[in-house]
């Protein structure tokens, strides 16, 4: 949902001037050495893996084998996660950290461009991450990864987690994106009233006439209304610029060329946004029979705290927690990567291993 927002910004980057150039080759020879794994028992593989009958692209990294394993569902759709690598190096020391760029997405795309890329739909996609998610479980040798899902890859994060509990050892939603085939409007009328209060007369009218039923947009219109939301939030804006856009100028894994597909990328994915409109989170069900989690941004304007809040008062689980990382909007794990690690240590990875251990006790 975020995608349009930086779709020009990424382009832009793509053809910058020569002393920013010199600046970018510095930081991405930083970032690279801050990347390198070389302990014993650590994992680093990227390489591209035949997924719904089309070559994807995976990461995975660690520090530590027997650390428990960490499959992202990244947002956007489009927006590749694998660009915060040198942001979240903390977290490989704790888990092995799987990173996948969706079909239509990054490296992914790049791989066999617009018209290799099959189906692009949210059904489609969906199958996807269950294969990935097998070929992750074989690939390391486990039962059971930890599912984390941020923004619109929460969308299919919850669907996973539901139908697919055996595979999951925890679900952990961030910038959590909650479904209610548009029944509140809340966020639309606190986006009226924040917009008049700061006298944006043209970004108001605009969202005036898409009107509150998301049902009703286009694709297009999906991502002209995230764009306002989030360049009209002073903190939204200042995290795209600080962490989002400076994470894919200084990408170590990525050149000049790949930061154009990753913008093409973000476009081309829009097209999937308007069939998730009359997606109903609650009608699909709020028991979930695994541990379940929830940490969102405390200021959140993208996908608000409270409704999340609502959802996961709702849900039922063996073991859930919900919290709030404090001066966050979106983004809010990637902002502050530290805090985000701290919850995953106190709050789900003890969890993990109970269950790791528990299931090995039922197995011998």
């Amino acid at each position: 949902m975020i995608a349009t927002v930086l779709i020009a910004s990424a382009a832009a980057l793509a053809a910058p001037a020569v002393g920013a150039l010199g600046h970018r080759r510095l930081k991405k020879a930083a970032g690279a050495r801050l990347m390198r794994i070389d302990v014993p028992n650590g994992i680093d593989v990227q390489d591209f893996v035949r997924i719904g009958g089309i070559e994807q692209w995976i990461s995975i990294r660690g520090e530590d084998r027997t650390n428990p394993v960490m499959l992202e569902i990244h947002g956007g759709p489009g927006a590749s996660n694998a660009v915060y690598g040198p942001r979240t190096r903390a977290w490989e020391k704790h888990f092995t950290i799987v990173r996948w760029d969706m079909r239509g997405t990054g490296k992914t795309l790049g791989r066999s461009g617009v018209d290799g890329q099959g189906e692009l739909s949210f059904a489609r996609m969906y199958e996807d991450a269950v294969e990935v998610t097998h070929h992750v479980r074989s690939r390391l040798g486990v039962d059971r990864v930890v599912l984390v899902a941020n923004s619109f890859g929460s969308a299919f994060g919850l669907r996973l987690a539901r139908q697919y509990p055996d595979l999951y050892s925890a679900y952990v939603g961030t910038d959590q994106n909650i479904h209610d085939a548009g029944r509140d409007d809340s966020a639309h009328r606190a986006l009226l009233a924040r917009l008049r209060a700061a006298g944006k007369r043209k970004e108001l009218a605009a969202v005036e006439e898409l009107g509150s039923d998301k049902r009703t947009w286009t694709a297009e219109q999906h991502g002209a209304h995230a764009k306002i939301v989030a360049t009209t939030d002073p903190l939204t804006f200042a995290t795209m610029k600080s962490v989002v856009m400076k994470s894919l100028w200084l990408s170590p894994l990525h050149s000049l060329r790949e930061l154009g597909t990753l913008g093409k990328g973000m476009k081309l994915s829009e097209q999937i946004l308007p069939a998730t409109a009359e997606f109903d989170d609650w009608a699909d069900g709020t028991r979930f029979d695994l541990p379940f989690f929830i940490f969102q941004g405390d200021r959140d304007v993208l996908t608000p705290a409270d409704r999340a809040k609502r959802f996961f008062d709702d849900v039922q689980a063996p073991v859930k927690d919900f919290a709030l990382i404090e001066d966050a909007s979106h983004f809010a794990s990637f902002r502050h990567p530290d805090r985000f690690l701290d919850l995953m240590l106190a709050k789900v990875r003890p969890v993990v291993a109970g269950r790791t251990h528990a299931a090995a006790a039922a197995a011998r």
